[in-house]
């Protein structure tokens, strides 16, 4: 009878245990399986005034049915394998806050499809999908401007760009737009128009296209902005100085001639200088509403040539500052505001006014960004180094400081008091019984002839331009823009006409040592500073060849480029500095 129980309850009780149980560990699964549902994705594509791309998609997706228990922990995003040479950042985010930002791996596999460039967006705290749950993010994508092509002959420009994103599941519906300067006119293109849509867009869409499009004027300025500069020096409680310094190559296929910066709004007394601190033309205010100013060079800037130049302003103390207390003061500063560019580095430093003693620094958290504070004896810095900026790096800093207003007399009375002991020095000195005066011998000084100077500097300046166009060349022949056979012909000629200059500037050279003083000087620093461009070339191919062979990461080959170009524009300066000096000469 017990067998008989047993056996009886093995039969009934275990299976209906079973078939219990067996739906509520599937509702219990992963949404990551299929589990939801992309209801929309915004596709915008942007150009930015210096020719780069920002795509940003903005997506909903709904969670599966309302009593199925799930998450998301990721999401996965990309497009043809292609794009992703060009791409310079990726961000994503909470769409309703920008702030919150989420964690983004790059070149991911996309679900094990080959020839996509994917992305995985990793959510910190997975998202709850239960209950029909409806999520919005936002992913930011910038692409490089050699995606846009310009022909000055027609005014025109060709953009080559993803039509629609790829994702791992079918989106409902895709808009789209591509987004120009005003005044652009559609021309041609793989869309009918800068705004379209798409119903069931499917899984792993793959969708290169492109867009030509007419545009007059120069409200697209193709250009690689390296560097910004920036020092904000608070002077007391009367005014705030700012000097911005820029360093961009022009990457258009024609010269340029002045370039648009956005400045901070109620600037004024503005005066702009170049790389030795020589006047330029007065900046122009083009638009009041985002204070954009166009800076115009001394001389049209040709194809990947380089240029440094600062932007000196004044801003309203009272506007940015404001006063707590007899001594406490707190600085309000939005950086990046408006900005339409991309900024491979850029570096903030705040100069506090003497005597004031910072006691709080509040920055975003979010950003790729480094803090550094310099405390000197009697001032304080604060300084903010941030690398890929665009208008997502938008942010206030707020920096709380005690100041006391008796510090504004600090240096006019350290001024009197040293006046004051040099008046006595000079007197006790005047005083003193003077010695008899040593009878000077004129000495004859060896003056070079101003005709070697002028055939050092034409050959020297013959040499920079073949140089330049053999890099032209190169580039090319890379891209297929002229035949191979074209190529060597002209390659092997130059090489013959630099060879014969490099022998007449040797000779040159050793002409001007011979002459001794401020001569061998110059000639001293000059083969140091070519030395220094011939190494970081030298280290650039190397890290290229790394690179390919994947043993260096791309952050890091992009952080060894940066850190090489640097160098090699600091070198190409102080050549410019010394061939300066020597064309005063023969003025």
């Amino acid at each position: 009878m017990k067998k008989a129980t047993i056996t009886f309850f093995f039969i009934l009780i275990i299976p209906m245990l079973i078939i219990i149980t067996i739906p509520f560990s599937v509702r219990a699964e992963s949404v990551e399986n299929a589990k939801f549902t992309i209801d929309q994705v915004n596709h915008t594509i942007k150009l930015m005034y210096d020719g780069n791309i920002f795509i940003n998609d903005t997506v909903k997706i709904i969670g599966p049915e309302p009593d199925l228990t799930a998450t998301l922990p990721h999401f996965f995003l990309g497009f043809p394998y292609k794009y992703g040479s060009y791409m310079l950042r990726c961000v994503a985010y909470n769409t309703s806050n920008v702030n919150q930002n989420f964690p983004v791996k790059l070149n991911v596999p996309l679900e094990d499809r080959v020839g996509f460039y994917g992305v995985e967006i990793i959510f910190p705290q997975a998202l709850n999908m239960s209950d029909g749950a409806t999520h919005f993010f936002t992913i930011g994508f910038v692409l490089s401007n050699e995606l846009l092509v310009q022909y000055p002959e027609t005014s025109s420009y060709t953009l080559d760009f993803p039509v629609y994103p790829s994702l791992a599941k079918t989106a409902r519906i895709c808009n789209a737009s591509i987004v120009l300067p005003s005044g652009a006119q559609y021309v041609s293109g793989s869309v009918e128009a800068f705004t379209y849509s798409k119903d069931n867009l499917p899984e792993f869409t793959y969708s290169p296209g492109n867009v030509t499009f007419s545009l007059e004027g120069d409200r697209i300025r193709i250009v690689n902005i390296k560097e910004l500069k920036r020092e904000i020096r608070i002077n007391g409680i009367d005014e705030i100085g700012v000097s911005d310094g820029y360093f961009i190559t022009n990457r258009a296929p024609t010269e340029a001639s002045s370039i648009e910066i956005i400045l901070p709004h109620s600037a004024s007394s503005l005066s702009a200088r170049d790389q030795f601190g020589r006047q330029m033309p007065q900046p122009m205010l083009t638009d009041a509403e985002t204070n954009i100013y166009e800076i115009t060079f001394p001389l049209p800037l040709k194809t990947n040539e380089s240029n440094r130049f600062a932007i000196d302003y004044y801003l309203p103390w009272e506007i940015y500052v404001n006063q707590t207390g007899s001594n406490n003061f707190n600085l309000i500063f939005p950086l990046f505001e408006n900005i339409d560019y991309y900024i491979e580095s850029s570096s903030i430093t705040f100069v506090l006014p003497e005597g004031a003693r910072m006691v709080d620094f509040e920055a975003a958290s979010y950003i790729s960004s480094s803090n550094n504070l310099v405390r000197d004896v009697f001032q304080e810095t604060v300084t903010i180094n941030s690398h890929d900026v665009t208008a997502l790096n938008n942010f206030d800093v707020r920096i709380a400081y005690e100041y006391d207003i008796l510090w504004a007399s600090f240096r006019p009375t350290l001024w009197i008091w040293s006046l004051a002991i040099i008046g006595c020095a000079v007197a006790v000195v005047w005083k003193r019984p003077k010695a008899p005066v040593p009878v000077a011998v004129p000495t004859v000084a060896v003056r070079l002839r101003p005709e070697s100077i002028k055939a050092f500097m034409d050959a020297y300046e013959e040499k920079r331009k073949i140089i330049l166009e053999i890099e032209s060349l190169e580039t090319r022949v890379r891209k297929g823009k002229i035949p191979r056979r074209r190529y060597k012909v002209r390659k092997r000629t130059l090489d013959i006409r630099l060879d014969a200059l490099s022998r007449d500037l040797a000779e040159l050279k050793e002409k001007m040592r011979a002459t001794g003083g401020r001569y061998a000087d110059l000639m001293r620093q000059l083969e140091v500073a070519e030395t220094e461009i011939s190494g970081t070339e030298a280290n650039v191919q190397s890290i290229e060849a790394r690179h390919r062979r994947g043993e260096l990461s791309l952050e890091a080959y992009r952080k060894l480029s940066a850190d090489y170009q640097r160098r090699k524009e600091k070198a190409k300066t102080a050549i410019d500095g010394i061939l300066l000096r020597l064309r005063e000469e023969i003025r």
